[in-house]
């Protein structure tokens, strides 16, 4: 597994959520579309861990708040970024989403909750902002931000 092969993985769910309003019912249509009990996510969860093990993704930070940029927006992406946090009962920096957030939530530890979710997708419209927090446990965050915006308030 490498950022190349792990893109084209992405793809079917780039490609969703670029072609989708950033809203409240995007996450419906992912829970729907790309359930987390299905082959698509369990295969997306599968390359975090394996990458995260080989090395490449989530390589700043440090145990319990670990994180990265994984893809820039592109084209190939739908304008979309992709960045993986691995977090363990925190509560991280603030930001503000000028574009809206869409988020994969993968519990490490059963019962590992994001933001008050668990395993599956949410998203935070555009404008929006949160302290995120992993309670619970552990767990991986896949979030892509359309434009690649994201706009911190504290480190």
């Amino acid at each position: 597994m490498n950022v190349d092969c792990f893109q084209k993985l992405l793809k079917p769910v780039t490609d969703f959520v670029s072609s989708q309003a950033v809203d409240a019912a995007l996450a419906e249509k992912l829970n729907r579309r790309f359930p987390h009990n299905d082959k698509t996510f369990k295969t997306i969860e599968a390359a975090c861990h394996k990458a995260i093990s080989d090395g490449w993704m989530c390589v700043q930070g440090s145990i319990g708040r670990r994180f990265g940029r994984v893809i820039e927006s592109s084209e190939k992406t739908g304008r979309l970024s992709v960045d993986v946090v691995d977090l363990e009962n925190i509560v991280g920096p603030h930001h503000r989403h000028p574009t809206g957030e869409i988020c994969m939530i993968m519990p490490v530890t059963k019962g590992a909750r994001f933001d008050g979710m668990g395993r599956g997708w949410c998203v935070f419209e555009p404008e929006s902002d949160h302290r995120p927090t992993v309670t619970d446990g552990e767990a991986l965050v896949l979030y892509m931000l359309p434009d690649g915006k994201i706009e911190f308030t504290e480190q």
